[in-house]
């Protein structure tokens, strides 16, 4: 049971499978976004921005209503069945929004797109098929996996419109649903044994706690407040890029792909001096404070083609960096015992932020006027960098896990006092049920030779 043993190939498969099943659907949910408002605006009643904007947040409403139950269903009737039923339903959508010709009908589309809402069962499927050990380099793959395809769709979008147009790439969504739902049944292993995973699934009896905690809320509300700008951006960005720069969407992927290139190279640095140097509150407050810039100078530069060029660089640099810290920070915050809770209020959090966004984006947009929409970003991200500034220092602490031998109560209860005593161990939860050790320790330095002895003491 040695840390520095390798996945297995089992493991390696289920992982690398689980996150190609989050690529292929979140490539599919993304590809539109840097076209979508452009098409929509030669639809009947497409001059209407309120209802673009709808379309476009639409999956974000049923996604965060249904990912709770769909959770909860996926420990009652297996993963497989949970995530091939969730399948069938975003098919179901991708192929309504790519049948009509109506902005009314692919808003139901891309809500019944959105009710597919298979992310919890996913992340318990990966939980039964990872043991502890590797669970978070497992999740790590699902992470950099939607972060690719999400820099992928924002240069193969405006190509593929050129091509295939709107509808194509709804059907598209649903051929790779489809794709996804072949990768299930044939490269994801069945799980020997399916059992509640406390650091991947949320647990309706730590709910409240979670709810209660002040400094999860923050970034609770940091997840939603990042997504609504994302969303809120994309329904005038397009339109006014190819408005203020004489420039056809067809060539867009031209300001997207230098723009992410950029981004992510001073995303790497910025994570490297957070996490090794324990300076994660000081970039993550950076961050927020570049959102919130960006917003505000987006309000002005809106009607000037270079200067959204620059918004946009400025814009996912901050997101970038956000979208990799702020899951850590709540590793570190959340009690260890609920770190499968707090990601799932956090999804939650994420997913109507997506709604909110584009509700709101195109409200203000079809009522007041682009700049709006920005202003509207300034006072969320506003509001986050309050609560930024503000918020407790996190501790320095990375997540470990154990897999135990069955065991008592009283077993776990002297194992967990003798784990907490250990050199370097900030926080200790030995579970019974789920024949786990979860722990926090310090990242510079602790006794990792004294843990292995006592669980392999008690084993």
């Amino acid at each position: 049971m040695l840390e520095t043993d390798k996945m297995t190939s089992v493991e390696l498969r289920a992982s690398a499978g689980l996150a190609g099943i989050f690529g292929l659907r979140m490539l599919g949910m993304f590809l539109i976004l840097p076209v979508f408002a452009i098409y929509a605006s030669t639809l009947p009643g497409g001059q209407n921005h309120a209802l673009i904007g709808l379309a476009l947040g639409a999956y974000g409403l049923t996604q965060a209503l249904l990912q709770l139950p769909f959770g909860m269903a996926a420990d009652r009737f297996g993963r497989k069945p949970v995530i091939y039923f969730g399948l069938v339903i975003f098919v179901l959508g991708s192929f309504v929004a790519a049948s009509v010709h109506d902005l009314v009908w692919i808003i139901i589309g891309r809500s019944i797109q959105g009710a597919g809402a298979i992310s919890a069962a996913v992340t318990a499927l990966l939980a039964d098929l990872t043991r502890e050990e590797h669970r978070t380099k497992a999740m790590a793959m699902i992470g950099s996996t939607i972060g690719l395809m999400f820099a992928a769709s924002m240069v193969l979008g405006p190509a593929l419109y050129q091509s295939i147009g709107v509808p194509g790439m709804f059907a598209l969504t649903g051929v790779l649903a489809l794709l996804a739902i072949v990768v299930v049944a044939t490269v994801i292993p069945n799980p020997g044994v399916s059992h509640f995973h406390s650091d991947a699934e949320m647990a309706p009896a730590r709910l409240k706690d979670v709810l209660r905690d002040k400094q999860l809320l923050r970034l609770n509300f940091g997840i939603f407040a990042l997504h609504a700008a994302q969303m809120a951006m994309f329904t005038v960005v397009p339109l006014a890029l190819r408005e203020t720069g004489n420039f056809p969407e067809s060539q867009h992927w031209k300001v997207y792909l230098p723009v992410m290139l950029i981004a992510f190279a001073f995303m790497v640095p910025a994570i490297i001096v957070g996490e090794k140097k324990a300076k994660l509150k000081q970039v993550f407050v950076f961050a927020v404070a570049l959102l919130f810039a960006t917003q505000l100078l987006f309000t002005e530069l809106i009607g000037n083609f270079w200067g959204i060029v620059a918004m946009l660089l400025t814009f996912f640099i901050a997101f970038n960096i956000l979208e990799a810290t702020l899951p850590s920070l709540i590793s570190k915050l959340a009690p260890a015992q609920a770190k499968g809770t707090a990601m799932g209020v956090y999804n939650t959090s994420q997913s109507l932020g997506l709604f909110v966004g584009g509700a709101m984006g195109g409200l203000l947009a079809n009522y007041v006027g682009h700049f709006a929409v920005f202003a509207f970003g300034a006072v969320l991200s506003g509001i986050w960098l309050w609560l930024a500034i503000s918020m407790r220092t996190p501790p320095a602490v990375k997540t470990k896990m154990y897999h135990l031998e069955i065991m008592d109560k009283a077993r776990a209860h002297k194992l967990m006092r003798q784990l907490a005593a250990v050199s370097g161990v900030a926080e200790v939860v030995v579970s019974a049920e789920e024949s786990v050790a979860y722990l926090k320790v310090n990242m510079a330095g602790w006794d990792e030779e004294q843990v292995l002895k006592l669980i392999e003491g008690v084993v």
